[in-house]
């Protein structure tokens, strides 16, 4: 018995595991109802929500590169606690980033988040086409030229029209990148037409079945998405069981090629 081929491939791939997560500000909803039973809670700091949010640094370790979505980024409704930051250095992962957006006076703060085991090489803050302001798209970069690894954190828009001109954009950011990953709740599946539009503009494609996300006490939609492009090989898709916030968690595992991995280096944003 020969192992050549398998020393081979592993001398050419690189593997990444990678996660999405919209955590809700910290906050756990297991139930339509309590959207309104517990809604002074999405305004006001507490004991629980810090404590879901160790629950979820636990599990963080188990990957190389983790995007957020609704962090807070220092509010009221977090105890002004920069959320990306403290699971970043609870969960000992060396590098994070953050982008604010939607201000709401000192209530609430939302934001993309980057947490990652390996260094970018730079990070770009991209505003979102929308009727009214406040999504935005968080781009990390690891390595330089052709062989740049680019991923890219976005919270889509609930309408139709506006997710349709955000995934323009997107699609038009991610064209020059010949390896590229989009993660995020994008709130919508990847048969709507604007989906459908964006793998038409760009490398990126299509998921061969959809992981069911929303809601996490009883997942039906696939509106959290990985999505690779197609130098970019998708090994595993998988939602996570634990149930952090009223979305689960989006895992997956992919391989690059040797010379598109990227390389860790000591600056943290």
């Amino acid at each position: 018995m020969t192992r050549a081929a398998p020393a081979q491939a592993a001398a050419t791939e690189r593997r990444l595991r990678l996660l999405s997560c919209n955590i809700l500000a910290g906050a756990s909803v297991q139930r339509y109802s309590e959207y309104v039973t517990r809604s002074i809670n999405a305004v006001l700091p507490g004991r629980s929500k810090l404590d879901n949010l160790d629950r979820l640094a636990e599990v963080l370790p188990q990957f190389d590169v983790i995007g957020l979505q609704e962090a807070d980024a220092g509010s009221l409704r977090s105890g002004f606690l920069n959320q990306t930051r403290y699971l970043a250095e609870t969960a000992g992962m060396p590098f994070w980033s953050h982008q604010p957006n939607r201000p709401m006076a000192r209530l609430a703060h939302s934001a993309n988040g980057l947490i990652s085991r390996l260094e970018p090489s730079i990070v770009l803050d991209y505003p979102l086409p929308s009727r009214i302001p406040g999504r935005g798209a968080l781009l990390a970069r690891f390595g330089e030229g052709n062989d740049a690894l680019a991923v890219m954190i976005a919270h889509l828009s609930l309408s139709a029209p506006a997710r349709a001109r955000q995934l323009a954009f997107i699609a038009e950011v991610l064209q020059e990148y010949p390896h590229a990953i989009l993660m995020g709740d994008l709130n919508t599946d990847a048969n709507s037409a604007e989906m459908r539009h964006l793998f038409a503009k760009c490398s990126l494609t299509a998921p061969a079945q959809p992981t069911p996300t929303f809601p996490s006490w009883k997942p039906r939609r696939a509106l959290d998405h990985i999505l690779t492009s197609e130098a970019i090989h998708l090994e595993k898709l998988w939602a996570l069981p634990q149930a952090f916030s009223d979305h689960l968690p989006l895992a997956a595992e992919i391989r690059l090629p040797t010379h598109v991995a990227p390389r860790a280096h000591k600056l943290r944003r």
